[in-house]
């Protein structure tokens, strides 16, 4: 093959290769888009002195109470969750480290167990439900 022709050649393939990946404008990026998932549902607390709680949560931590922690499935752990009360508009921000709640609760429509602390600063009534949003940041 002669140098003209691996020349063509190597052009070519560049001009295919650049064309597959286009430049950003400047000025703008071109990020993919982020889809939020928000769901709404019913929140419950759980606390030590609640009926079969263990000492440690799913991901082996020590429970505790004081934490900004929940329990929801199918969240992977160490995942930041914002919770809003939807009666007062009030938000949290909690970090999943649990599994839960029970199963025959999910059937009713309640999505998130929070501990004491983080269900508090929801809601100051002691109210054992609250109606929620929940998104995944």
């Amino acid at each position: 093959m002669t140098k003209k022709i691996r020349r063509i050649t190597f052009i070519t393939i560049l001009a295919i290769l650049l064309s597959l990946f286009p430049r950003a404008k400047a000025g703008k990026l071109d990020a993919a888009p982020t889809r939020k998932f928000t769901r709404n549902g019913t929140a419950s607390f759980y606390s030590k002195s609640s009926p079969g709680i263990r000492q440690t949560t799913a991901n082996n931590e020590i429970f505790d109470d004081n934490a900004m922690t929940c329990a929801m499935w199918g969240v992977a752990f160490d995942r930041m969750i914002k919770v809003t009360n939807l009666e007062n508009g009030k938000s949290i921000i909690v970090r999943c480290n649990d599994r839960g709640p029970h199963e025959r609760f999910v059937r009713a429509g309640r999505i998130i167990d929070l501990t004491e602390r983080a269900f508090a600063l929801l809601s100051p009534t002691p109210k054992g439900l609250i109606r929620v949003q929940v998104e995944y940041l």
